[in-house]
Parts: structure tokens; C-alpha cells; sequence
């Protein structure tokens, strides 16, 4: 929401201080006939800084002829480029804040409308970095064109000896300069407003860092477990142990014991001879 009204505020700074601008300077010359000269001279000039087309007069000191002398410089270029970014910005921001307020479900319908609106934030993003850097150096060139004392060492009046040339009034440029400063605020809000709609477009997701699984527990050994332990044969020397191997109930019944007859029974033992010697 906060991008919403700022975009619109500061697009409106930035080409109300630079496309209102007007401004002017004032000089002196004065001739060595003082009745030749003029004490008062106002050069008028502002948006959008044709300024080879501003022109003054000034005395010739040679009687009553006066000279037309033209500023020296063409800006318009980068100061209408600066305001036409600014004033396409706001109209821009002004639908996007219809769309996001009232259009919410047709802007999210197939992820179209967040996919536009990241390209064309992109777009304004950059216009903004070239229209500022472009409209900061034509603000620098405009202000030596229209500083007084450069325009006094262009003169050829002042330039003869005798005359004398001064500065009454130096134009007020803060205008200017606050239209840049809203120019460099627009490209950092309109470049930080890029990760917003970025996010919206859901590209952003395979890129997402999702926490680590916490550790399953394991279940702590019961006191149950602990007395089967204990007390069974899984801890303690059973049948299989050193005392004999392994030999369950084996010579208790069957092989290896004398049998009823009185022989001894099991494999490796001698079997009567004859059935008659028992007999």
C-alpha cells in the first residue's frame, strides 16, 4: 500500500519541479557614457530550456544602438525525456492501483497480469535511471548557460575597456534541483517495488530456502525393557555358551546312553551278533 501512494507523490514531484520551472537572472552594464548604459537587465528562461532561443538586449555603448545577444545551449531533449518518464510513471501507478484494488482476481488470472506488471516495473525502473542521469546533466549545463558571470564573459560590450559589466541576481535553482533528487527517489522506489512483483509472479519459488526437518526422537529404553533384558537369556550365558556347547536335553534320553537292554544305544556302538546269543 505504501508503494501505491508513493509512486503516484513522487512521480508528480518529479515533473512539477522540472516541467513549471521558470526562472531568471539580472546584470548590469554600464557604459563609460552613463546615459548609453541599462542597470537592469532580465533574462527570463525556463522549461523546457531552449535556451538558444532566450534572448536579452544589452547597450553597445554607442549611442542609442543595443545589441540582441542569445544563451547559448539546447536542454530540452533530457528535460522533456525526464518529464514524459515521470508523467507515464504516474499514469501507470495510477491504473496499477485500480487494478490491484478493485481487479485483484482478473490481475492474478493465469499469473499474466503479475508477469506484465513485473516487466513493465522493470521497464520504468531503468527509464528512471536514464532520464535522471540525463536531466542531471542537462541541470548542470543549464546552470553554467544561465549563471550570470559566464553570461558577462560572453559579451563583447563588457569586453571594452571602460564599460563595466556586474551581476545583480542569480537564478533560483532549487527547483531544478529538487526534481532530480524525486527523479533518483523514483528509480530506488520503483527498483525496490521489482522483488515485490517478483514474488508475485511466483517465480520466486524454487528459490525459497524451507527450514531443515527437525530430528526424529527416539523412544527412551522403558524400565520394562530393562528388567527383560536383565533377566533373560539374551544377556546371560545360555545353552550356546562355553560350558559344553551346544547340547540341549542331548544326554539326558536317546543317544549316547545305555538302553533298556542293557547296551550301550547310540551311533558308534557295537549291535548283538546273533539273535541266538541273546537267547
Amino acid at each position: 500500500v505504501g508503494l501505491l501512494i508513493l509512486a503516484p507523490l513522487f512521480a508528480i514531484f518529479a515533473f512539477a519541479t522540472c516541467g513549471t520551472y521558470s526562472g531568471e537572472f539580472r546584470l548590469s552594464v554600464e557604459c563609460v557614457n552613463r546615459s548609453e548604459s541599462d542597470l537592469n537587465i532580465e533574462v527570463e528562461f525556463g522549461y523546457p530550456f531552449r535556451l538558444h532561443q532566450v534572448y536579452f538586449d544589452v547597450p553597445a555603448c554607442k549611442g542609442t544602438k543595443v545589441e540582441k545577444v542569445f544563451l547559448i545551449g539546447d536542454y530540452s531533449s533530457s528535460a522533456e525525456f525526464f518529464v514524459t518518464i515521470a508523467v507515464f510513471a504516474f499514469l501507470y501507478s495510477l491504473a496499477a492501483t485500480v487494478v490491484y484494488l478493485f481487479m485483484e482476481n482478473k490481475y492474478r488470472e493465469n499469473n499474466k497480469g503479475p508477469m506484465i506488471d513485473f516487466v513493465v516495473t522493470a521497464v520504468f525502473a531503468f527509464m528512471w535511471l536514464v532520464s535522471s542521469c540525463a536531466w542531471a546533466k542537462g541541470l548542470s549545463d543549464v546552470k553554467l548557460a544561465t549563471d550570470p558571470n559566464n553570461v558577462i564573459e560572453g559579451l563583447d560590450v563588457c569586453k571594452k575597456e571602460g564599460n563595466t559589466c556586474k551581476e545583480l541576481k542569480d537564478p533560483v535553482i532549487s527547483g531544478l534541483n529538487t526534481s532530480v533528487v524525486f527523479g533518483f527517489l523514483n528509480l530506488v522506489l520503483w527498483t525496490g517495488n521489482l522483488w515485490f512483483v517478483f514474488k508475485e509472479t511466483g517465480w520466486s519459488a524454487p528459490f525459497a530456502k524451507y527450514p531443515p526437518a527437525a530430528p526424529e526422537k527416539q523412544p527412551a529404553p522403558d524400565a520394562y525393557a530393562d528388567s527383560y533384558n536383565q533377566g533373560s537369556g539374551y544377556v546371560q550365558q545360555d545353552s550356546y555358551g562355553q560350558q559344553g556347547g551346544y547340547q540341549p536335553e542331548y544326554n539326558q534320553q536317546g543317544y549316547g546312553q545305555p538302553d533298556p537292554y542293557g547296551q550301550q544305544g547310540g551311533y558308534g556302538q557295537a549291535a548283538p551278533t546273533s539273535f541266538s546269543n541273546q537267547m
